[in-house]
């Protein structure tokens, strides 16, 4: 252990528990076990300490203190994150929200709800539906994922193609600054007309402060829902198909595809949805709105899968029949574990169009590097999540992941794409943010870094490389 892995000296600690009690500090190595990865298991950074507030107040003064002392430090939600964006790299101290869980406000009549930084996704949505109110955003992590870290990383979901992700929904915050001072941000009745600072921080990755309370605009649930499962022999006749159903002017509210890998991982775990195993990929579609129209809408869709080469169309009869189809693809990662002990999961997003190329020069790359690769993606905007599959036990292995993966992010910025459609690029990607970003645009963004975090000390090591940015990203202490 180094000295910046060190916990922090007792003087500090004790105004840390007297900011948020006894039992929210501790630094056992045990327990600091559980903070040293994210859902990217990939990279593993202990914290020298982790600080659970449970108010806005009580996370302002502990980020207080943490400045005074010259502390780095993380926010970090459930953990669930896939870009090592939540790490304690350098030895920071984890703040964590979880014990921040509380709905404070819902108001169906103006269709809003304010909620603490800790509050489950999918729990939003299930207090909102009694009112006939959804929150939108529905990460494949949902009923683990916090709406602190969803902000953190604009995220998207299965739904968001035509929904759209975090930032279209969130109205205002309440955020604690680097050292220690609360802000209030946008919210009904406090636009003013400036700056777009909601817009600024959502999607910052925490290297802002930290997002305390967050104000969301609900939307109506959709009176009707028209899901269909296709079987392909190939992802890019999958990847086809979701071409014809764009290009015939529809928008589905999710075109999903996970391919044979994924498919035979998901039928031999407890999650088995009745995928064909010998399939070469599975295509969910899903329109949903006011009922009429949607049957044609399906119908069409149904129509351009038969004409892409679509072995098998299924539509869902029943409610608990459009959840079975969807179980598969829900369900995916929490399979991956049946397939090798740790993956890589990739996140970059290609004009759909380029998809059917783009997928056998994935293939091609993992059968180069002699790697099992299981891709699950979100096709309708064609962002795509390669899983490398490995042992992070075989140095060689871990050496030929690393170096397909950055294959990967170049075949797919060769094809008009980008680093990132969801998961942000948090410590994994930010070596390739030179490749999609030119110096002076990684300068205007360490600038805007600086304006909220001249010092460096909140969530160092992230989005930005190695030698841009306030302190060079937190490298030392005061």
């Amino acid at each position: 252990m180094n000295s910046d892995t060190l916990p922090p000296e007792p003087a500090l600690l004790e105004r840390l528990r007297s900011a948020v009690g006894d039992d929210g500090v501790f630094t056992d190595p045990d327990r600091l076990l559980v903070y040293e990865s994210d859902g990217l298991t990939q990279y593993r950074h202990p914290p020298s300490a982790v600080v659970l507030p449970r108010t806005a107040e009580e996370l302002g003064r502990v980020v207080r203190v943490l400045h005074e002392a010259g502390r780095p430090f993380v926010g970090r939600g459930a953990g669930t994150g896939l870009s090592g964006g939540a790490l304690a790299v350098r030895g920071a101290v984890v703040v964590g929200t979880s014990r921040m869980n509380r709905i404070l406000e819902l108001d169906p009549v103006n269709r809003r709800a304010r909620v603490q930084a800790g509050v489950i996704n999918a729990a939003l949505t299930a207090a909102a539906r009694p009112y006939g109110l959804i929150y939108a955003p529905d990460p494949s992590s949902q009923s683990a994922c916090t709406l602190g870290g969803n902000v953190a990383e604009n995220s998207g979901g299965p739904h968001c193609l035509k929904y759209g992700v975090t930032n279209r929904y969130v109205t205002g915050l309440t955020v604690v600054l680097p050292d220690g001072e609360i802000a209030e941000l946008g919210g009904m009745g406090r636009e003013d007309g400036g700056l777009d600072l909601v817009g600024v921080f959502v999607g910052s990755e925490g290297c802002f402060g930290i997002a305390a309370e967050i104000e969301v605009a609900l939307v109506p649930a959709p009176l009707g829902v028209r899901t269909l499962l296709a079987i392909f022999e190939t992802p890019a006749d999958a990847g086809r198909a979701v071409t014809r159903i764009m290009a015939r002017g529809l928008l589905p509210a999710a075109l999903e595809i996970i391919d044979s890998a994924t498919i035979r991982a998901v039928e031999a775990s407890i999650f088995a949805a009745g995928y064909p195993t010998d399939a070469g990929a599975a295509l969910v579609v899903e329109f949903d709105g006011v009922e009429e129209g949607l049957d044609r809408e399906i119908e069409i869709a149904a129509e351009c899968c038969s004409a892409a080469g679509a072995r098998e169309v299924r539509t869902a009869a029943d409610e608990e029949d459009r959840q079975g189809l969807w179980r598969g693809r829900k369900k995916a990662f929490g399979a991956m574990g049946r397939l090798a002990p740790d993956l890589l999961v990739q996140d970059a997003t290609v004009p759909r169009t380029r998809l059917p190329d783009v997928l056998s020069r994935i293939a091609e790359i993992a059968a180069r590097y002699e790697l099992q690769v299981a891709n699950v993606f979100h096709a309708g905007d064609g962002n795509l999540h390669p899983n490398l599959l490995f042992d992070r036990r075989d140095p060689d292995q871990v050496r030929r992941v690393e170096a397909a993966s950055g294959e990967i992010m170049a075949c797919c910025i060769e094809a008009g794409g980008t680093i990132t459609g969801e998961h942000g690029v948090g410590l994994d990607k930010r070596k390739y943010m030179p490749m999609v970003c030119s110096s002076d645009v990684l300068v205007t963004m360490a600038g805007v870094k600086a304006a909220f975090d001249p010092w460096g000390r909140c969530n160092p090591g992230k989005v930005l490389p190695d030698g841009i940015g306030p302190r060079h990203q937190g490298a030392g202490r005061r």
